[in-house]
């Protein structure tokens, strides 16, 4: 069922899990993702950057397609879809495509004018039932042409957007969309620390959730983390079995191109990673 994000997030807070939010990129993508949560009774938000919407040629395309699949795949577990750094008109856009949670990125703007943008939506998200995330601080890396250099955030700052009625909040604390370089210096969990202090019960989003080490998630998820997004992990391990499957040669096999085959492999992969991911941040059987 489709439900906006914010209960499951508290609850996830509440009972010191994290639940993830794995990026959609087409039907595959997102078939794989509903049919893990359902096996696990895991809750799980779909994520969708601008880029992959204007790919699956629009919001409401995706809507439809989500609140489709949900229904004739019988998925009972709460699913939220979710606008993944959005800009404010990519807000608008998914409020009227029938979005259920909606992020904003407001961290590249003066704080005053963050709290602005951020004020407004907040309002409209709520009148239609939707939860919104903001953001304070930079992700670092790129992703759909947002670059970040990973700066941590102002905890007082982070206060600021808290109040303004937000339901989650995203806070840099040095993490990085993509993959972690080799002189990485890891989170900043005196910074998350203290967001923590600030903001009290608001669900903490960790964001960049690929190759952060295990110890670290878990020391995140204690300190409030109750969200943490993973994308590139399920994008390198389609690739990599689906590259196995043509290096062996399996699409010359008899049908083996047919693209049901074909993709077939990569939605095992995926299926894999988000197990993996769920078991690793305690949402399992909390659905």
């Amino acid at each position: 069922m489709l439900v906006s994000a914010k209960e499951m997030l508290d609850k996830a807070k509440a009972g010191h899990y994290a639940v993830g939010q794995f990026n959609i990129n087409n039907l595959e993508w997102t078939k794989a993702i509903l049919a893990t949560a359902q096996e696990l009774n895991s809750p799980v938000i779909l994520g969708v950057s601008e880029g992959a919407g204007k790919y699956m040629t629009g919001f409401t395309t995706v809507a439809d397609m989500v609140k489709a699949m949900i229904n004739e795949m019988g998925i009972t577990v709460p699913v939220a879809l979710h606008l993944d750094h959005g800009s404010y008109d990519g807000c608008l856009k998914c409020i009227k495509a029938g979005f259920s949670s909606i992020m904003f990125d407001g961290s590249h703007y003066p704080i005053d004018e963050n709290v602005a943008k951020t004020t407004e939506l907040v309002k409209m998200a709520h009148d239609n039932n939707m939860s919104i995330e903001a953001e304070v601080g930079a992700i670092g890396g790129e992703e759909d042409g947002v670059i970040g250099k990973g700066e941590c955030a102002d905890p007082q700052e982070c206060k600021s957007i808290a109040d303004l009625g937000v339901d989650m909040l995203a806070a840099g604390i040095g993490n990085i969309h993509g993959k972690y370089p080799e002189n990485w210096e890891g989170l900043s969990f005196e910074t998350l620390d203290a967001i923590q202090q600030l903001t009290g019960d608001m669900p903490l989003v960790l964001h960049g959730g690929t190759g952060i080490p295990e110890d670290m998630i878990k020391k995140a998820i204690s300190l409030g983390v109750a969200k943490i997004n993973v994308n590139t992990e399920c994008q390198l391990s389609f690739a990599a079995a689906t590259r196995k499957y043509v290096e062996e040669g399996k699409d010359l096999e008899g049908k083996g191109f047919d693209p049901r085959k074909l993709l077939a492999p990569g939605v095992e992969a995926i299926k894999a990673t988000v197990k993996e991911k769920m078991e690793l941040f305690g949402s399992v059987g909390k659905a």
